[in-house]
């Protein structure tokens, strides 16, 4: 079924890490404003409704059950629609702050996203997922919470100032009065503030502990069980659990020590305003609707100042949570499209020029490789574990930059193709196959998503994957589980080839791509990749010796550098650390 679009993300965050969280976030704001501001300006009419209602008890208190002068119903019937008015209201500025939320969020986890998807290999290789996927989630909504909500609030506390200068306008006296405990609450709401920043700055971190190990675990599952590590893992989320509890327990602590006395200030206020405003009545200067008015007045500024302790509250974890998407949306992405050069037509020629790499952890993977690929030729790379055969496939693909050295394709530098262009010409099958959890026609087709199913079916049966895909339930349309686990590894790896023929690379770099299918399978694959091969550059990192036979020429790997290139038969006849290799690995079959 055809998808609708995405639709990109109406703003992002202000690049200027000089800024504030808050003005950094104001394009995303701004881009909402109308209907924030329609959402909020609503609020505002239902709090002036709102203080209505006291004003008209006291005047009907003192009117129709004092002096008798009015009938009772009046009110009532008055009372009652304003009521209902505040509740339309009401509704209306709701569904608005709503939609706002709503859509600041997906603009946040769009932009995020997005960002994401742009890193490069080393940031992945640096960062935990769980990491990621904490700040990708919990720490976007903690944002989003405060950036539509804080607003809200505030208008909501807008309501001590209007009932307050009704208040006035009544008996200036009892509006002192009530109003007595606000300094009070002031500055317990700043000193509250900075108690509360570092602890929301450890919880969301510990949060993000917690989420690492669940990932490692749900993505590793089968091999905690094949090594019956279950205990040992509950026992390390126990730990990681203990001190997200440590520090909710901080949390616990300072809001209960603040939040009280923030909320028992305005009932204070109310004491004031029953024994001065029951004298003044008593005196004769003030009536009894004044003071049950009050009264109505002073409960009613309980909430805002409740809202008050929420807001600075949400304010420290929004803090908090800012500086933890900001710290991945101000990391660069090693690997971008540094020009926009003319790109040759594709013929598949391949020059590795004295090539060093340096792998982030500080790994030497290459020092000084030289080799040359002519265009349609295949190689095999062979040569010890670490011994540097699939560096080269990622540098060609320009997963990784080159530490020295130059990469051409075509007698381009890489690095000066277009990354997307670059990734059409250079397609890679790895040794450990990712799929998703999606249909089968969709992980095959995930480079070429507007390819019919001929052309799938044809890819897959190029890689030996059509015949076990048909007979599946749903053929091209099942759907594998995650990470394509309902499949065996050789069922995965056919499908990941499929994927990268569907593509039809110009080089074609297999990285080992069947060491996961049986002999038989194996075969097949490579009758069907000899055809496929003609024309078509192509690097295979070889283990198996029927591997090593699709090869026109064999390339030896040691210590990150070319030391041995020929045919197999020369290799094995003047290369002892060549057949030293091969006794390493099993022959299923002969070279071809």
């Amino acid at each position: 079924m055809p998808t609708a679009p995405r639709r990109a993300p109406s703003a992002g965050i202000h690049p200027d890490p000089s800024k504030s969280w808050l003005r950094r976030a104001w394009p995303l704001l701004r881009a909402h404003r109308l209907m924030l501001i329609t959402s909020l300006a609503l609020s505002f009419v239902g709090l002036i409704v709102q203080v209505q209602i006291p004003n008209l008890i006291r005047i009907g208190i003192d009117r129709a059950l004092v002096a008798h002068t009015e009938p009772l119903a009046t009110y009532v019937w008055l009372i009652a629609a304003l009521a209902l008015v505040q509740g339309v209201i009401n509704y209306l500025a709701r569904l608005y702050l709503l939609r706002t939320a709503y859509e600041l969020e997906y603009d946040l986890r769009n932009v995020v996203f997005g960002h994401l998807m742009r890193m490069s290999y080393g940031f992945y290789d640096r960062v935990q997922s769980g990491e990621l996927m904490s700040r990708a989630t919990s720490d976007i909504r903690a944002v989003q919470m405060y950036l539509t909500f804080g607003p809200s609030i505030l208008v909501q506390c807008m309501i001590a100032v209007i009932a307050f200068g009704l208040m006035v306008s009544i008996n200036p006296i009892l509006a002192v009065v009530a109003m007595a405990t606000m300094p009070a609450i002031a500055v317990l709401g700043v000193r509250m503030r900075k108690a509360i920043f570092p602890v929301s700055w450890l919880i969301q971190s510990r949060l993000a502990g917690v989420a690492t190990v669940v990932d490692e675990n749900i993505q590793g599952v089968r091999i905690v069980k094949a090594f019956a590590g279950e205990q040992g893992q509950v026992d390390t989320l126990a730990r990681a659990a203990d001190r997200v509890r440590w520090a909710y327990t901080a949390d616990a602590k300072l809001r209960s020590r603040w939040i009280p006395v923030m909320d028992n200030l305005p009932r204070i206020g109310l004491a004031l305003v029953l024994l001065v405003g029951g004298l003044m009545v008593l005196r004769g200067q003030a009536t009894v609707g004044t003071v049950v008015a009050f009264n109505s007045y002073v409960l009613m500024l309980q909430p805002p100042f409740r809202m008050l302790g929420m807001i600075i509250m949400m304010g420290q974890r929004a803090a908090a949570s800012s500086q933890r998407i900001y710290e991945i949306l101000d990391t660069k992405a090693d690997i971008t499209d540094r020009s926009e050069t003319a790109t040759p037509s594709p013929r598949g020629e391949l020059h590795l020029r004295h090539v060093h790499f340096v792998y982030p952890d500080g790994t030497t993977a290459l020092d000084g490789l030289d080799l040359h690929i002519h265009p349609g030729e295949t190689i095999a790379l062979v040569g010890a574990t670490g011994a540097g055969k699939s560096t080269v496939g990622r540098l060609a693909a320009r997963f990784y930059d080159v530490t020295e050295g130059q990469i051409l394709l075509d007698g381009v530098d890489v690095r000066d193709y277009p990354l997307a262009t670059l990734r059409d010409r250079v397609g890679i099958v790895p040794d450990e196959p990712f799929l998703f959890s999606v249909s089968l026609h969709e992980n095959i087709a995930f480079g070429r998503p507007e390819a019919t199913r001929a052309q799938v079916e044809a890819a897959a049966l190029a890689a030996g994957a059509d015949a076990f895909i048909r007979d599946l339930p749903d053929g091209y349309d099942t759907v594998v589980g995650e990470r394509g686990y309902t499949l065996s590894g050789g069922q995965r790896q056919r499908v990941a080839i499929a994927r990268a023929l569907l593509v039809n690379p110009p080089v074609l770099i297999l990285d080992d791509a069947t060491s996961a299918v049986d002999v038989r399978v194996e075969h097949e694959i490579h009758e069907s990749l000899r055809t496929l091969m003609t024309g078509r550059t192509t690097i295979v990192v070889a283990h198996r010796l029927a591997t090593i036979g699709l090869a026109d020429r064999v390339v030896l790997i040691d210590g990150g550098r070319v030391v041995a290139d020929g045919t197999h038969a020369a290799l094995l006849a003047t290369s002892p650390l060549y057949a030293q290799v091969l006794a390493t690995v099993s022959e299923e079959e002969p070279v071809a």
